[in-house]
């Protein structure tokens, strides 16, 4: 699962509402880091009902290949740091900062308290992980 986790998928997160949207995340420390901020509707949504599922998936049609991971649990909003959004930026984006957009760039270069970045942390009080592959026709 780990394995599975650190790969630079797309994970999609569901809140009370209900929403859905897709998110980046970093697997770390047995928790999902998704960064938001008071620009997002996720971070009020969260601070209003924590409760949340998230779900990271892979399917290949054309290799059989159907794996996920589903967890849930209650989220909690803490305070950005920079190398944490490092580690997750790079994953996605690769190491030279120069070809990010800038609006990726201002994460780590900017006071995170003036701009509220922050983080939704997810401990999953559930974690399921599935292979649910397949041999396809060849």
């Amino acid at each position: 699962m780990d394995s599975f986790l650190s790969q630079p998928l797309t994970a999609r997160i569901a809140t009370h509402g209900p929403a859905v949207r897709p998110v980046w995340f970093l697997w770390e420390d047995g928790a999902f880091w998704v960064l938001t901020g008071p620009w997002a509707r996720l971070f009020d949504h969260v601070r209003s009902h924590p409760r949340v599922a998230l779900v990271v998936d892979v399917c290949d049609i054309a290799t059989g290949l159907v794996q996920q991971v589903i967890a849930r649990g209650d989220a909690e909003l803490v305070p950005f740091d920079v190398p944490r959004g490092r580690r997750k930026l790079v994953r996605y984006l690769g190491t030279d900062e120069s070809r990010w957009d800038e609006r990726f760039v201002h994460y780590l270069h900017d006071n995170p308290s003036e701009r509220g970045t922050a983080w939704l942390r997810l401990v999953p009080d559930s974690l399921t992980a599935q292979d649910l592959s397949y041999s396809s026709a060849g």
